[in-house]
């Protein structure tokens, strides 16, 4: 995973988790409902990218064993 992408992922998660924060303060639930998803977004995000860095670390192990 890149380090930008790494970096807008972890803001994404946290500006999530300040929104559930301030909706769970000021009882609105709609705030805090679009936080909790935007953590999840941001946690899905990070998983695939865990999964596509995966997959591409297999592929390099592949071309190295065949040269």
């Amino acid at each position: 995973m890149g380090t930008v992408d790494s970096a807008k992922h972890h803001l994404q998660d946290l500006k999530g988790k300040v929104k559930e924060h301030v909706g769970d303060v000021t009882d609105n639930h709609s705030l805090q409902a679009e936080g909790i998803a935007e953590q999840v977004e941001a946690k899905a995000a990070m998983a695939a990218d865990d999964v596509r860095d995966a997959v591409r670390g297999r592929d390099d192990d592949r071309d190295d064993a065949r040269n």
